[in-house]
């Protein structure tokens, strides 16, 4: 069954979009007709218009990242899947429910070649295997599990949880940090315009008369020609840097040295170390409540470890479990991994209840983290506003000192 992408009017002559499933062109049309819709425009939309494994892997993939669905999104379809398989509804059709009530186009694309997947046989976390864009390799193994276990619901019930509990954890910290890093570009803004329009024009007047300036107010007028002459190495060097940092991370053993580096920090590093704890222990002890197995699950959080030296300590972690030792002992002896936390996951290999030490353990330095950024911006906002009052005073300093001399001298 192919999927078509259609503009048309309704019955009240307003133009309205859409996507149909339907045999063929004259079918969809057909169909659309029935409900009362007539089509101007009728696209059939081709299986390779959406990122496919191997699409993946392309050189242009790393251009459709904004065409991902958002995890606010796809939380709610996830949420939609599990509140109509629990009220009876057949897999296949619950998907189409879902690709009429679907809000974005891409979502609308995905699930409607997921439901001709699972027509024509395929399971559906296979099927959502060919879109590794939009469905996590945590999200795929997951419905793999469920759908094992024939706990399909639950699972996605489970996976809803768990994506609207991971964005409402980012959501708080973007909202933490917002107000110091929008004060931060207003101060450095203010300063720059104070450096290249203000100064440059007051300390003229001072250049004129001939006479020899104080030393605050000489390093304020090459400070000023300094702005004004370079002012573009400013708006360009985060972007370089942001460069350079991206190339260089693709070699494992800079990045290695560089993750390295980053957690040994005093302040920075714990922050950064009880960060990937709770995403560590968050993502594990959700996919092994849900029934995936512990070796998938190690390699699945590996993937989104998004440090190397964490990466490897989890390597090291599966070629343990895979031995026979356990989880703990891999990470009770390294300094990167909160000392904490693998004491928490050893006594709940000890009990048995790995998963909710694991998940425990996640809500723990999840809250520290919350809590270490609220202080952290308390203390932040004070100091930008005092840096930038101790900066303008030296600026207003800079400019009043020879007025008072000339002041002098003519009195």
């Amino acid at each position: 069954m192919a999927v078509f992408e259609y503009k048309a009017l309704n019955g009240k002559g307003k133009k309205i979009s859409g996507i149909i499933d339907a045999e063929s062109t004259f079918a969809a049309k057909l169909k659309l007709r029935q409900k009362n819709i007539f089509p101007i425009l009728l696209n059939r939309i081709e299986s390779n218009s959406i990122a496919t494994n191997k699409e993946s892997n392309s050189f242009f993939a790393g251009f459709r990242l904004f065409s991902k669905v958002s995890s606010a999104e796809l939380s709610m379809i996830t949420r939609q899947l599990s509140t109509l398989l629990s009220a009876g509804f057949p897999l296949v059709k619950a998907v189409a429910t879902l690709v009429t009530q679907a809000k974005s186009k891409n979502i609308k694309k995905v699930l409607s070649r997921v439901k001709d997947a699972i027509e024509e046989g395929s399971s559906f976390a296979k099927a959502l295997g060919l879109y590794p864009n939009v469905f996590s390799p945590i999200f795929i193994n997951m419905i793999h599990a469920g759908e094992s276990s024939g706990t399909l619901e639950i699972v996605l019930e489970r996976l809803a949880d768990f994506t609207e509990n991971r964005e409402d954890s980012k959501k708080k910290i973007q909202a933490s940090l917002a107000y110091p890093i929008l004060m931060f570009f207003i101060g450095f803004g203010v300063l720059v315009i104070l450096l290249t329009y203000v100064v440059p024009g007051i300390v003229n007047i001072f250049s004129d008369m001939n006479h020899t300036l104080p030393l605050p107010t000489i390093i304020l007028i090459s400070l000023s020609f300094f702005f004004k002459s370079w002012w573009w190495c400013f708006v360009l060097a985060p972007f370089v840097l942001l460069l350079v940092l991206f190339s260089v991370r693709k070699f494992e053993k800079i990045a290695y040295l560089i993750d390295s580096f980053l957690i040994s920090l005093p302040v920075i590093g714990i922050l950064l170390k009880k960060i990937i704890a709770a995403r560590f222990t968050r993502t594990l002890g959700s996919l092994l409540d849900n029934g995936v197995p512990m070796l998938t699950a190690l390699n699945i959080t590996k993937s989104i470890a998004g440090n190397m030296v964490i990466y490897e300590l989890i390597s090291k972690a599966c070629a343990r479990v895979e031995q026979g030792g356990e989880l703990s002992e891999v990470f009770s002896q390294s300094s990167a991994f909160p000392y904490l936390a693998s004491q928490m996951i050893k006594i709940g290999e000890t009990s048995g209840e790995l998963e909710k030490m694991l998940e425990k353990t996640a809500d723990l330095y999840e809250k520290d983290v919350q809590t270490a950024i609220t202080k952290a911006t308390s203390l932040i906002e004070p100091m930008i506003i005092l840096v930038m009052g101790v900066v303008v005073g030296c600026i207003i300093l800079a400019i009043c000192l020879p007025i008072f001399e000339i002041n002098q001298l003519i009195q």
